[in-house]
């Protein structure tokens, strides 16, 4: 047997021990039956275009398979990133123009548009052949960040399954307002996030391109994020801070997010995503929880 058809037959029985661990009945679904818990999608993020093979092609399987594992599961969302290139064939190193005011920049995003139209135009035919809708968070680092970049990449591709997450708290630190994004995207608002950001006294020193990041060793606790990349630590006395939510902005503001989603799609997913680093993983959940119940009760929502 080639090795390919092996591994084939490796990702198959993977997919089914995972399908029947969740199947009803069995221990980790009958776990939170009561509860009203659920799942409610898969999310896979990474980086699917970074230009080093053993990064990018990892990625790029692992959304490939998920969105398989979902249909598997009668799912029908995917949670991930749209992903970054290198700004050049010969790139090593993915490339993310900020701000395109000169012509090189531009011819960097060309290169890189050109990646990203032929990968995405395959996941969104995989995908609408599984019945799942693949939700970009608009996140920066990546060539999709902000609704300028979702319509390029729909209208190059001709994306049926390819939308957003909505996840607040990355537009907010951009400066951008996640309800008037809602109301612009419409329709391609998949799935949400619920995530809080505090704009600090220092980003009227620094901006909100804060880069002060300290490069973290081997002998310290740090994330990977593929191959041989980590993540930095979080600059001291930062522009800006991930926050519970209500911490950054009230249940006021909430409900009017949860009323622009509602009017959307009425079953639009909404999940808590937790990073203040000041609060337990318990903690942080309770506070959002409460903030999100609060504003859904404003915005006249049914829980």
């Amino acid at each position: 047997m080639d090795p390919p058809r092996d591994l084939a037959i490796l990702i198959d029985e993977e997919y089914s021990q995972i399908a029947a661990l969740l199947a009803p009945g069995r221990r980790a679904a009958t776990r939170h039956e009561g509860t009203g818990v659920g799942i409610a999608g898969l999310n896979c993020n990474g980086n699917p275009l970074h230009p080093d093979p053993k990064i990018g092609g990892q990625h790029a399987e692992d959304i490939r398979r998920s969105i398989r594992l979902a249909n598997r599961l009668g799912q029908h969302r995917v949670v991930t990133m749209s992903g970054l290139p290198a700004g050049e064939p010969d790139g090593i190193r993915p490339n993310w123009v900020v701000n395109a005011w000169n012509s090189a920049a531009l011819d960097v995003l060309d290169h890189q548009w050109g990646i990203a139209e032929t990968f995405w135009r395959e996941i969104d035919r995989e995908a609408a052949d599984l019945d799942v809708k693949v939700a970009l968070e608009l996140h920066p680092q990546n060539l999709v960040f902000n609704p300028a970049g979702i319509r390029e990449l729909v209208e190059r591709t001709g994306a049926t399954h390819v939308g957003v997450e909505l996840d607040a708290s990355h537009l907010f630190w951009q400066w951008m307002d996640p309800v008037a994004v809602v109301q612009d995207l419409g329709p391609l608002v998949f799935h949400a996030a619920a995530k809080d950001v505090r704009i600090n006294p220092a980003a009227a020193v620094y901006g909100v391109l804060d880069n002060r990041f300290r490069k973290l060793g081997p002998d310290e606790d740090r994330t990977n994020v593929g191959g041989d990349e980590w993540a930095n630590e979080w600059p001291k006395n930062a522009a800006w801070d991930f926050v519970a939510l209500g911490r950054g902005h009230d249940p006021v503001y909430w409900s009017t997010w949860l009323a622009a989603l509602h009017a959307v799609d009425p079953d639009m997913l909404v999940n808590i995503e937790h990073e203040d680093v000041t609060l337990s993983r318990i903690e942080g959940l309770e506070i959002a929880a409460d903030v999100l119940l609060d504003a859904a009760r404003r915005a006249g929502i049914p829980g």
